[in-house]
C-alpha cells in the first residue's frame, strides 16, 4: 500500500504540471482531454478532481489567467491595444474579451489600461489554489536598519521612470551608492490606487556607507528602519506589483496573527533594467511588522 505521504506528493506533483501547462499554453485549446492527459487523470474525474484542488472549474480558471495574462500587458510600459490584448490571451474576438473582462473585473479593458487598479483585481479575483500557493511563500525576517540616499518622487506614477533616470545619474555621477554593491530600494508614500495623481510620492533609495553629499540633483540621505517585516517576492514588472501586494493584505495578513507597523512597505528591487527584462524582474517586498 502506497505511504500516504508520498500519494499526496504524486498528486500534487501531477496537478502542478497541468497548472504550469495552462500558464504556458493559455493562447491554446487547453480542452478537458488535453489537460486530464497531460496529469494523467481519467477524463471522466478530472472536472472534479480540478475543481477540488484549484477552487473552481477548470474553465472558470482558464479564463482568469487569460484576464490576468490581458491585464499585465494593458498595464505594461509599452502600448497594448484591446485586440492585441484579446487575442494574445486566447480569445477569439475582442468583443468576446471586453464582455469577459468587464464582467469578470467590473470595467473595460480600455479603462483599465488606462488607469490600472490591483485593488479592485485582487477583490474580484480570487483563486482559493493561488491564494494558497501565496500564502506558502511568504517569509518573516528581521531587516536591519539601513541608510539610503533618496529622491523624492511627487507626481503621476507615469512619471517615475524620468525622477529614477535623475537618480541614476546621480549615482554614476556621484559615485556613493555604486548599483553593483548597493541595494537599490523604493518606498511608496501612499498608495497609486487611492491617491490623485499629483499627490502621489515614491521614494528612489540607494544603500550608502557614507553621509551624502552636497549635490545639485536634490538627492539627501533618510533612514529605513530596521524590525520586523513581512517579505513576499513579486516576479515580472513593477507595472503589476499591485498584483502581489493586495493579497498579502487580504489572505495573509487576516490569517497571520501579525500587526501592521507604522512605516510604508517598500521595494528591494533584485534585478537591474535593461539588463533584466521587466517580465523576469524580480522585487521582495518588504512589509513592516510588529
Amino acid at each position: 500500500m502506497q505511504d500516504p505521504v508520498d500519494a499526496t506528493r504524486v498528486y500534487t506533483k501531477r496537478f502542478d504540471a497541468v497548472l504550469a501547462h495552462i500558464e504556458t499554453h493559455l493562447e491554446d485549446a487547453l480542452s478537458v482531454d488535453a489537460l486530464s492527459r497531460v496529469a494523467n487523470f481519467s477524463k471522466f474525474h478530472f472536472h472534479r478532481q480540478f475543481a477540488a484542488y484549484v477552487g473552481m472549474p477548470v474553465a472558470r480558471y482558464v479564463q482568469l489567467l487569460r484576464l490576468r495574462k490581458a491585464a499585465h500587458r494593458l498595464a505594461s510600459r509599452e502600448f497594448c491595444s484591446v485586440l492585441d490584448a484579446a487575442f494574445d490571451a486566447g480569445f477569439d474576438s475582442p468583443e468576446a474579451f471586453s464582455r469577459a473582462f468587464k464582467r469578470a473585473f467590473g470595467m473595460a479593458p480600455s479603462a483599465f489600461r488606462q488607469h490600472p487598479n490591483w485593488q479592485i483585481w485582487s477583490a474580484t479575483f480570487v483563486v482559493p489554489y493561488l491564494s494558497r500557493k501565496f500564502t506558502m511563500q511568504v517569509k518573516i525576517v528581521d531587516f536591519s536598519e539601513t541608510r539610503v540616499a533618496a529622491l523624492e518622487h511627487v507626481g503621476p506614477t507615469g512619471l517615475v521612470n524620468e525622477s529614477v533616470r535623475k537618480f541614476v545619474e546621480w549615482r554614476k555621477q556621484s559615485g556613493q551608492s555604486p548599483v553593483a554593491s548597493s541595494r537599490t530600494f523604493g518606498i511608496p508614500r501612499n498608495n497609486p490606487d487611492t491617491t490623485p495623481a499629483e499627490e502621489f510620492r515614491f521614494d528612489i533609495c540607494g544603500e550608502i556607507r557614507e553621509a551624502v553629499r552636497s549635490n545639485a540633483y536634490g538627492i539627501r540621505e533618510i533612514v529605513i528602519p530596521g524590525g520586523r517585516c513581512a517579505v513576499l517576492r513579486h516576479r515580472g514588472s513593477t507595472d503589476h506589483v499591485g498584483e502581489t501586494v493586495y493579497p498579502f493584505y487580504r489572505d495573509w495578513l487576516p490569517a497571520s496573527g501579525e500587526e501592521l507597523r507604522d512605516h510604508p512597505l517598500f521595494f528591494h528591487y533584485l534585478s537591474v533594467f535593461p539588463e533584466t527584462p521587466l517580465d523576469q524582474w524580480e522585487t521582495d517586498i518588504y512589509i513592516p511588522i510588529v
